[in-house]
């Protein structure tokens, strides 16, 4: 078994929070992984990246190839955690870090709610992960996309901050210690600024936003719109370079903050 990252995920996060530093993750999905020698030859970089965090996770899973993806993630990732963002309860490997233990409060269906969670949380315990209670909530203009697919679920609209800070609400009072805002995979437009500081302004939590962050204007309007942690996955998949784009503009932001 490979050797865990030293320090926990949910100490990060904190820190980022309480702190003001900003962070940055790379979202890797096991579906787009072809080779394994070929990608830790490519990604020999990221160790020494400036990378806070690195998911792995998808909600398609056509392949059976999970743990395989985490264990080639590790061996890039050097000190950099290994944090599974599961698409079910099949997406566990012992390897990683931690796990996003997400319950999708945004929708109705049970199935992601709980169900997936009663399943998974015994091997999770077994593996030993850190599990960290995290609120997941869809938010986007209506896209169909692959999470809302698989989910079954409506997303909160942009449009409606008063439903997403509710929703939060709950989910705070319900014991969640972490929220991640995802418009979903591809999705064309992000996490609005509206949203993010309505959720932000009724938790005293780490907020994780993902999804539709492809162009440095977007990463701007997260994080000044109040993310801790912002998560980019298929931006960097379409343009590699976007990804030293994003971590300089994250250490100069971080600079001026007078917090790195």
């Amino acid at each position: 078994m490979m050797p865990k990252s030293k320090k926990r995920v949910s100490k990060i996060l904190n820190e980022f929070h309480s702190t003001g530093r900003k962070g940055l993750a790379w979202l890797i999905d096991p579906d787009k992984f072809k080779n394994a020698h070929t990608f830790e030859e490519k990604n020999a970089w990221v160790k020494n990246s400036g990378l806070d965090l690195i998911f792995v996770g998808g909600s398609q899973l056509s392949r059976d190839n999970f743990k395989e993806v985490v264990i080639s993630v590790k061996k890039i990732a050097g000190n950099i955690p290994v944090v599974i963002f599961p698409g079910s309860q099949m997406q566990l490997a012992e390897q990683a870090d931690a796990i996003l233990f997400l319950s999708l409060i945004s929708g109705r269906n049970p199935e992601y709610l709980i169900g997936q969670q009663v399943l998974a949380a015994p091997i999770v315990k077994k593996m030993k992960l850190e599990a960290l209670p995290t609120a997941y909530m869809l938010v986007n203009e209506g896209e169909i996309t692959s999470v809302q697919y698989v989910s079954q679920t409506l997303p909160l609209p942009n449009s409606k901050p008063n439903l997403a800070k509710a929703t939060a609400l709950a989910g705070m009072y319900l014991g969640m210690k972490f929220f991640y805002l995802d418009a979903g995979s591809g999705a064309k437009s992000p996490v609005s600024g509206e949203v993010i500081k309505s959720v932000k302004s009724v938790t005293n939590n780490p907020i994780i936003v993902g999804g539709g962050l492809d162009s440095l204007q977007k990463v701007k309007n997260a994080f000044e719109s109040g993310a801790d942690l912002l998560v980019i996955g298929n931006a960097i998949e379409k343009d590699p370079s976007f990804l030293p784009e994003v971590l300089d503009y994250k250490v100069l932001l971080n600079l001026s903050l007078n917090v790195n």
